[in-house]
């Protein structure tokens, strides 16, 4: 299998995963994004052609969003060559909280890790050739055996920080309860898809 095989095919599990996990059509009264279909609002799926019911929203369709709005703004092609799982764990983040949130939590789990051995980066929401040097870096720093530890620690740190955000939305807005068990069952304790050697 090719290496572009082989992150495709991550990437068709992962968005598989998180659609299914997702559901089909939702229409939650304490959902602010109002009726969704496979994760996607009806504001989102206007937004990218869809007119008709949300009810009917195609997967295939919402599979062109993921990887529009989650996969391609985070180079996750170019994280899943590094460390599979994170870019799968990435790619959950941004499908829940947004892409730039997803960034950010590995710039600031990235800059924890840099020892001071080089500068922090910018948790601008973006990841450029300095957040991915920054994660090869990172990978690279504890040698190659010790190599799944080093995702693993940064998997936790991601997971750390999603699971912070959920409790700061349920403080701020207790309609949010609703959902922060789901949240924390489906996002923080559980790896974004089951684990795969990196």
């Amino acid at each position: 299998m090719s290496h572009a095989t082989r992150i495709e095919a991550l990437r068709e599990r992962v968005f598989g995963a998180i659609l299914d996990r997702e559901g089909g059509f939702v229409d939650h009264p304490a959902d602010r994004g109002g009726p969704t279909r496979w994760g996607i609002t009806r504001a989102v799926a206007r937004a990218h052609g869809f007119n008709g019911p949300m009810r009917a929203l195609p997967r295939a369709f919402a599979l062109d969003i993921y990887r529009a709005l989650y996969w391609d703004p985070l180079r996750l092609d170019a994280v899943a060559a590094m460390a599979p799982t994170v870019a799968a764990e990435l790619a959950d983040t941004a499908v829940n909280m947004g892409p730039g949130t997803a960034a950010r939590f590995l710039q600031i789990a990235l800059n924890a890790f840099n020892g001071g051995t080089a500068p922090d980066l910018a948790t601008d929401g973006i990841v450029g050739p300095r957040t991915l040097d920054a994660l090869a870096a990172h990978l690279d720093a504890r040698g190659a055996g010790r190599r799944c530890e080093a995702i693993a620690v940064l998997l936790a740190a991601l997971n750390t920080q999603q699971g912070a955000r959920y409790l700061d939305l349920v403080a701020r807005d207790p309609a949010q309860k609703a959902f922060a068990f789901g949240w924390f069952a489906h996002r923080v304790a559980r790896p974004a898809v089951s684990p795969t050697p990196d």
